[in-house]
């Protein structure tokens, strides 16, 4: 039986656990807004990485981000996370209908021995709009979501998905 479940080609983040947390909010945010799972007008511009962006406004979608993007730069830090998905479900039976899976890589070297790498902010700049793009691009392949939905978290051993 085929299954509604849509899969993403995994993204990649790479960066500080501050920079990579931050990062994922306004990923978040941006799948929230353009899967129209909040209204548009629940959203605020902002700019950010040189790309327009767009913040909810929510307060307990800001509140939940604010807390998840806290724990991810903690479990960043420790070199416990691997990757990151968020779920979109049918808010009537809780099927999934969309997974987008950020896979972490984490530099051993750095959590292991506290070795500090280096990488220009124009780098790091350049490959989240990188990965802005792969987010904004995906949307536009997939069907409209014609139910109301929801996301939420689970959490699998080296994973968090929300």
């Amino acid at each position: 039986m085929a299954s509604k479940t849509a899969s993403k080609d995994i993204i990649t983040l790479r960066g500080s656990a501050a920079i990579v947390s931050e990062f994922f909010g306004y990923a978040a945010n941006s799948i929230l807004y353009n899967r129209g799972l909040y209204p548009e007008e629940s959203f605020a511009r902002v700019k950010k990485y040189g790309l327009p962006m767009l913040l909810t406004q929510d307060e307990g979608v800001k509140t939940f981000i604010s807390n998840l993007t806290a724990q991810l730069s903690e479990w960043l830090e420790a070199g416990k996370l691997q990757r990151v998905v968020l779920v979109i479900m049918s808010k009537a039976n809780n099927e999934v209908l969309e997974r987008w899976n950020f896979r972490i890589e984490t530099d051993g070297e750095v959590v292991e021995q506290g070795v500090s790498r280096e990488k220009s902010d124009k780098e790091i700049m350049r490959e989240i709009q990188a990965i802005m793009r792969q987010i904004a691009s995906s949307i536009t392949y997939l069907p409209c979501l014609d139910e109301p939905c929801v996301f939420d978290r689970f959490q699998e051993e080296g994973n968090l998905g929300i």
